[in-house]
């Protein structure tokens, strides 16, 4: 059955790219505050501010939590990791490269199974891999096409993220939506995450493409960014779905490039052609030693994982014999399900 409201004659391909901010005390490679909202520049330190001389040192906790995100996703924890250097150019990046993980991630090679109008689709997890946050900068006017000026705050820069990358098996803007939502539930159970998309703290840039019924192959995507909401993310998805359907269905072809999700039109807006990986120039980080991971360690968080929301889900449906639906509102939120007169 063809899913509702997508062009007819075509399939959508949808891959996401999903940050999640960790929620620590300090950042990821210094003693700064990691606290949500202080006032500017007042959560900084040579370190996040980039500054000559100034050396690096990795925060256990945060390594711990996305090991245990990988976990949760069911996928395979490196015995030996390593970060990178990814080099651009943008004004929320002080140094001019970002410390993340490129070719030696963390973890890789997992899934996230998705119930969704009865029926469970198995998303697979490319990589769960740990980098720095940026820098935040505040424009003139509500967006930064228009504005005379931004500012740029750096207490956001340093904090620590994982950025969980998903396999192009999603198949309509619905299923994406139902996967953020259902992500967003596990980083919650886990206590890794405060995951509140209207702070920042959950980001998700989203890869769409199309191709005809059968087609093996991927069509040329455009990444979608600035989804600062579940409904955006569905809303951007559909409309992006039937502009390249048009393009296809006219005998045009899709660019390959990043464009902006605009609420207010409720159109997607071309941004910048869509960077290539060589681009970035990675390179290992010469001022952090490689992540070495004890299978002992792994798998004493591995027992310290929480029943995850699935496995409520099923557990209070089979016990209590509520419908499905009953017992997926139970579980939305642990500060609902963990309540005693529930569990």
């Amino acid at each position: 059955m063809r899913e509702r409201g997508l062009p007819e004659g075509w399939e959508v391909v949808i891959g996401l790219e999903i940050h999640v901010e960790l929620l620590t005390d300090s950042k990821v490679f210094c003693a700064c505050s990691a606290r949500f909202g202080g006032p500017p520049n007042t959560q900084v330190c040579p370190v996040c501010l980039g500054l000559p001389g100034s050396l690096p040192v990795v925060n256990r906790r945060a390594v711990e939590f996305a090991v245990m995100a990988g976990l949760a996703l069911n996928c395979r924890v490196a015995p030996y990791a390593k970060c990178d250097r990814k080099n651009y150019f943008y004004p929320d990046l002080p140094k001019a490269y970002q410390i993340s993980q490129y070719d030696l991630p963390l973890c890789r090679d997992g899934y996230l199974d998705l119930e969704l109008d009865g029926q469970v689709h198995r998303v697979g997890i490319v990589r769960v891999h740990l980098e720095e946050e940026t820098a935040k900068l505040v424009h003139s006017t509500a967006t930064i096409a228009g504005s005379r000026y931004s500012l740029v705050d750096y207490n956001r820069s340093g904090v620590p993220l994982i950025e969980i990358v998903t396999r192009p098996d999603l198949r309509s803007p619905e299923q994406a939506r139902a996967f953020l939502e259902e992500l967003r539930s596990v980083m919650l159970y886990l206590g890794i995450s405060d995951v509140r998309m209207e702070e920042g703290s959950l980001r998700c840039d989203a890869n769409i493409s199309l191709r005809r019924p059968g087609e093996h192959g991927l069509g040329t995507k455009t990444e979608v960014k600035n989804l600062n909401s579940f409904r955006a993310v569905e809303r951007a998805l559909r409309y992006e779905a039937f502009r390249q359907a048009a393009l296809l269905s006219s005998g045009e072809r899709v660019v390959q490039e990043t464009r902006g999700w605009d609420e207010a039109s409720g159109t997607t807006i071309g941004q910048r052609s869509k960077e290539q990986v060589e681009e970035y120039r990675y390179f290992p980080e010469p001022d952090i030693p490689p992540l070495v991971l004890a299978e002992e360690w792994v798998q004493q968080l591995r027992a310290r994982l929480p029943e995850l929301p699935s496995q409520r889900r099923r557990r209070l449906a089979e016990r209590y014999r509520i419908p499905a639906y009953d017992a997926a509102i139970l579980c939305q939120h642990p500060a609902l399900a963990d309540r005693k007169s529930v569990v």
